[in-house]
């Protein structure tokens, strides 16, 4: 039975899409469903999925990549590939465009596809002439044979073309510039030099183009993961010798690993400094596929595998200090890079200093790579001699504290915490601290700090909220921190 997909336009349902035995009846997309119902009573319809369609289209796209980094959705049923500098992989260009024309139409899809210098002109050749190649400063030759069609003009400019006797492109074409802006405006020549390779426009990528690739296409899949653990040490040794080359190191990476059946599983990997240490970097993946809540299952396995350095920093060569500092610090990296690769980046958080009086917004907890590419923030030195400011361990929220005080506004003489009384031998302040007045809670009262120690010799960080003679009843005292 013939298939066609309609949708409601203008009221009317009409068919937006026909199968081939739909087309070789007459049906085309725009006809009314009820017309072509009454033509062919046993038709069989259904209502289309433009954003099914458009999924499907975006999973295509990414299974693509394994072709060229390059890859851009064409329209609705399109894709465009920049496959500058990859058909050599592939045994040339002729063998690349029928291996993806072989992987498309094994999913089924009815592949039309061409190549050639530019992205327009590949675009009409795959729609007119599928299957041609045309070299660089050929497509003219190919494309001025075609109709006005390929142009895909608008309804009015196709039909004053066609009443002016011009039935294909070379035939406008060989009309001048001039003649065609006056009647039909600029759009029309640039068509015109897009769609004959004499302009070239860049693709705009669904993914980001990464800064150094290394990848390889097997002849027979691999099923193991640890043969593909060993594939990724080749390209990572090949990875580090380009970024050695560059006077580079990376800091995000990305593993794909593409599966015959169209799966593509990508692993990223960030670190928190540049890197070019190949070894260094299949520990951390041998680390992040082992944490994986999805495993990677190879099914029918997997037939190409590429390493990407979607991220790259200049690299310096750093002698070691005598002092052994720059070694601590290489070791802390790797531990960091570790422990992100086995629990991911946002749940390794590291201190970052703020300058503000607030205790409670001094510290800011950030994942630790994104912490380490900021410019540092030094913590203020505590005076040499002198006990510090602020404890290293604060409770969020404070915690409430019964205080027994000689005057209202003085340091507490006894507290009670956790059932625990606590009799207080010394008592320094008062460190007055008032809100940030421009942020939302502002209006809160400020606080009086006490920094004290009880007969045991533990010490403690205590304020009172709110200026004494000002409040309603007794101050609330609260315990804010623990000296070590």
């Amino acid at each position: 039975m013939p298939l066609v997909l309609y949708a409601k336009e203008r009221g009317a349902l009409r068919i937006v899409a026909v199968d081939a035995h739909a087309a070789a009846l007459g049906l085309a997309p725009g006809l009314a469903l009820a017309d072509a119902r009454a033509r062919f009573p046993r038709l069989f319809s259904a209502e289309g999925d433009p954003h099914a369609d458009a999924r499907l289209l975006e999973r295509l796209a990414l299974f693509c990549d394994r072709f060229s980094p390059l890859v851009a959705v064409d329209g609705e049923a399109g894709l465009l590939l920049d496959v500058t500098g990859c058909a050599h992989l592939f045994g040339g260009e002729a063998a690349l465009l029928k291996d993806v024309r072989r992987r498309l139409q094994g999913f089924g899809l009815a592949v039309e596809a061409a190549l050639a210098a530019t992205p327009e002109a590949a675009h009409v050749l795959s729609r007119f002439r599928s299957g041609a190649i045309a070299a660089p400063g050929e497509e003219g030759g190919l494309v001025r044979p075609l109709p006005l069609a390929a142009l895909e003009l608008s309804g009015e400019t196709a039909l004053a073309l066609a009443r002016a006797g011009l039935k294909t492109v070379g035939q406008v074409a060989d009309r001048t510039p001039s003649e065609l802006v006056a009647r039909f405006g600029a759009e029309l020549t640039r068509r015109l030099g897009r769609v004959l390779g004499e302009e070239d426009i860049r693709i705009s990528p669904l993914r980001p183009a990464p800064e150094v690739i290394a990848e390889r296409h097997l002849a027979e899949p691999l099923l193991e993961t640890e043969a593909l653990v060993s594939l990724l040490a080749r390209l990572a040794g090949e990875i580090a010798l380009c970024l050695e080359r560059r006077g580079e190191g990376g800091r995000r990476f990305e593993a794909s690993f593409y599966r015959t059946d169209g799966l593509v599983r990508r692993i990223p990997l960030e670190t928190s400094r540049p890197s070019r240490d190949a070894a260094m970097l299949i520990r951390l993946y041998r680390e992040r596929l082992d944490a994986l809540s999805d495993p990677l299952e190879a099914g029918f396995g997997f037939d190409a595998v590429r390493l990407s350095v979607l991220r790259a920093e200049k690299l310096e060569n750093v002698q070691p200090s005598l002092d052994g500092h720059a070694v601590e610090e290489a070791d802390m990296a790797a531990l960091v890079d570790r422990l992100i690769a086995r629990f991911g980046a946002e749940r390794v958080l590291r201190l970052a200093f703020a300058d503000t009086h607030d205790p409670r917004r001094v510290a800011v907890a950030l994942p630790a790579v994104s912490a380490a590419r900021e410019k540092p923030v030094l913590w203020p030195e505590p005076e040499a001699g002198e006990p510090p400011l602020r404890p290293l361990q604060l409770f969020d929220p404070p915690q409430a504290i019964e205080t027994l005080a000689e005057v209202p506004d003085g340091p507490p003489l006894r507290f009670r915490w956790r059932k625990v009384l606590h009799t207080i031998a010394r008592a320094e302040g008062p460190e007055r601290i008032a809100p940030e007045w421009w942020r939302e809670d502002a209006r809160a009262l400020p606080r009086d700090y006490y920094r004290i120690e009880d007969l045991e010799g533990r010490r403690f960080w205590v304020f009172r909220e709110g200026l004494a003679g000002e409040m309603e009843g007794l101050p609330r005292w609260y315990l804010h921190g623990l000296f070590a």
